[in-house]
């Protein structure tokens, strides 16, 4: 390799990271659990047509598959889905996995060392999205052959928003395959949405988090607790803690019967106490475990089932806590000492699982992809068990990305990461700026974490920077960060997203010629109302968008995010001309440069009837663009050949937009 970097145009380095890499590499290990003396997970499998493996680690540290090909465990509930699998140990000593398979939404039982097939436990439903399950909890003590308890979410109509969720029971001798009156419901469907049941060490008793429309999760939720008689039956219940003004995110019981429970009632999400049996004035008081350190120690309930805490045996808690991203800590709730796990890795998931005294999370760096890892809190240790990161190219060409703190509007911060251009032999011309696209992630109540991404690094490896943005509305930076989009959508993430392109441009990183943004499905909202408004970018790729809010506000949704704009822009009935006004596909007048539309055809979150009437409006028009819809996505590419497709597009747009030529993708064909 050259000592001395070589001075070629911006765009044009050479790469070895091609979209194919970048795609095998797509996706991270997610919902952890222990079965027996094992650890599973399930892995994305992009080669086999996007599907969710099952991975077992066996107690003599050999990983396989649990479930071979196609069996696909992931769930629809809420179509974001969660945690989808459980496992235990049977009496003879054999293990036994309940799963929701992919493709038909059924609960399945399997006992991955025998030699039946998966079975199915629930039944099929044609009615609207039929029965979908999620969160489940093995009960191998209840009823004649035990149960599992789990979300069941049942659709009672044709129309997205006809669907009703309740904490149910199924039987695992397989009596509800064909028949959905041996399912027994345990709560009593008073609230729209549900997390699977969390039972207490004694049995006595079960927790679960709730919430109604219009508020999402990260707006307001509440804590139920029943009591569990003798038959299983859920009895007394009522609420504990939460209200519409405080989001708590997660609940598990410790040893001793009290429970733990994140809450952001004081503006972050923290760890707290409270003990059911423990009344003061008709009130359950609650404690806080540390005190407050301005660090979230939960986040968005995107999914059911999420983890950010889990009690050990031994007392200790392990938590995923930080300002920005997660890392994971230890706790001892007796002296309030934390204390942080070593290794490299700097960015911890939100998914943890425990046996003994050993913690196991997925975590990741921005020199590492996430990969299994376990600490050993007795001794300190930690290690990776699983997906481990391999170098598939020299890590020269990954990108050297920092953390930056910008000043918007009306001197707000904005965080956001930075990945300049990056090559072992290549640098630009001496006065050339580099070009630089613009990330807005999803959600939008989300945040993008500072990991090795290698699509990422696919464009800065060939001289394109990018800039990720948490702007306003972000999660990781307390609930005063979170709220700025309250009403605000389509204005302050675009204003936020300008703010950090533009101050690049400012201090000389940036060609203010060369500016683009990017971003999928809330992200896509962004880089849709970004380019009809801003006149800041010269080209935009915007993948399974939002793009009309008077659709998406009128059953042209799902049902979890079907009344979510009341926060983000305001009641419909109260202000639809804010509706009009915002929506990109209303503003198709003011979009002056190229385009990339990239789309699901099995979206049903941003469904392609919004990107259609988008294309529609902008037909003959002069603005040069592209569309490319994808068979069998959904929300979220997951196939291999659709990453590979999606991400040479996007790099054509801007090799044309920006004016260098790139021969080793295939030419984008735009038309006007």
């Amino acid at each position: 390799m050259n000592t001395v970097p070589a001075a070629a145009p911006y765009g044009t380095w050479p790469s070895p990271i091609d979209a194919a890499l970048a795609a095998s590499r797509d996706g991270r290990p997610d919902h952890l659990g222990t079965v027996g003396d094992e650890v599973w997970w399930t892995e994305p499998r992009p080669a086999e047509g996007g599907r969710r493996a099952l991975i077992r680690r066996r107690a003599d540290g050999t990983t396989a598959p649990a479930l071979p090909a196609p069996w696909n465990a992931r769930s629809r509930v809420i179509e974001y889905g969660g945690q989808p699998w459980a496992g235990t140990v049977r009496e003879d000593g054999e293990l036994l996995v309940v799963f929701v398979h992919f493709t038909d939404q059924r609960l399945y039982a399997y006992a991955p060392d025998g030699p039946d097939e998966p079975w199915p436990l629930t039944p099929v439903c044609e009615v609207g999205g039929g029965l979908r399950w999620v969160d489940p909890q093995v009960r191998p003590e209840q009823g004649a052959a035990g149960e599992v308890w789990c979300v069941l979410e049942e659709f009672t109509g044709p129309a997205p928003t006809d669907v009703r969720r309740v904490v149910a029971a199924v039987p695992l001798d397989g009596s509800a395959a064909d028949d959905r009156t041996a399912v027994r419901e345990l709560s009593d469907g008073r609230h729209r949405f549900v997390t699977g049941p969390k039972v207490s060490h004694d049995g006595r008793r079960a927790a679960w988090i709730a919430w109604d429309h219009p508020a999402m999760p990260w707006d307001g939720t509440v804590v139920m607790l029943a009591d569990i008689t003798e038959a299983g039956e859920f009895t007394g219940v009522r609420p504990l803690v939460g209200d519409l003004d405080e989001s708590v995110c997660q609940v598990e019981w410790d040893r001793d019967g009290s429970l733990l429970f994140v809450s952001d009632l004081s503006g972050w999400w923290e760890l707290q106490r409270i003990r059911p049996d423990a009344v003061a004035g008709g009130v359950v008081p609650s404690s806080r475990l540390l005190p407050p350190r301005g660090e979230e120690f939960g986040g968005p309930l995107w999914k059911i089932g999420l983890r950010w805490f889990h009690p050990l045996d031994n007392g200790l808690i392990a938590v995923l806590h930080g300002r920005g991203d997660h890392r994971l800590g230890i706790l001892d709730p007796e002296t309030g000492e934390l204390a942080d796990a070593p290794g490299p890795w700097t960015v911890w998931s939100d998914t943890l699982a425990v046996h003994g005294s050993r913690v196991v999370g997925v975590a990741a760096s921005p020199r590492s992809a996430p990969e299994v890892v376990e600490l050993d809190t007795t001794t300190g240790r930690t290690r990776t068990i699983g997906a481990p990161h391999e170098d598939a190219v020299d890590p020269a060409y990954y990108p050297v990305p920092e953390h930056r703190t910008f000043t918007g509007p009306d001197g707000r911060e904005i965080h956001a990461h930075i990945h300049p251009p990056h090559h072992p032999e290549h640098t630009g011309p001496e006065g050339e700026k580099p070009p630089y696209v613009v990330w807005a992630h999803g959600g939008p109540t989300g945040h993008t974490p500072l990991v090795l991404d290698l699509e990422i690094a696919y464009f800065t490896s060939r001289g394109i920077g990018v800039a990720e943005v948490n702007y306003g509305g972000s999660t990781g930076y307390g609930r005063a960060y979170r709220e700025r989009l309250r009403g605000e959508w389509g204005l302050v993430d675009v204003a936020d997203c300008a703010a950090v392109a533009s101050a690049l441009v400012e201090e000389g990183a940036a060609d203010p010629d060369r500016l683009a943004i990017r971003g999928g499905s809330a992200g896509g909202w962004t880089t849709a109302a970004s380019l009809t408004s801003t006149g800041l970018y010269a080209c935009g790729t915007i993948l399974y968008p939002i793009l009309d809010l008077e659709g998406w506000a009128t059953d042209e949704t799902h049902d979890f995010e079907s009344r979510y704009l009341e926060s983000l822009v305001g009641p419909f009935a109260e202000v639809p001309e804010r509706y009009r006004e915002r929506s990109p596909m209303n503003r198709t007048d003011r979009l002056t440069t190229p385009f990339l539309l990239l789309q699901g055809l099995d979206d049903v979150i941003c469904p392609p009837a919004q990107s259609e009437r988008f294309l529609a409006a902008v037909a003959d028009r002069g603005i040069a663009h592209a569309y490319i819809a994808f068979a069998g996505e959904s929300h979220g590419f997951r196939r291999s050949e659709t990453l590979i497709r999606a991400l040479e597009a996007e790099l054509s747009l801007y090799a044309q937009t920006f004016g260098f030529d790139r021969s080793d993708v295939p030419p984008l064909e735009l038309t006007t």
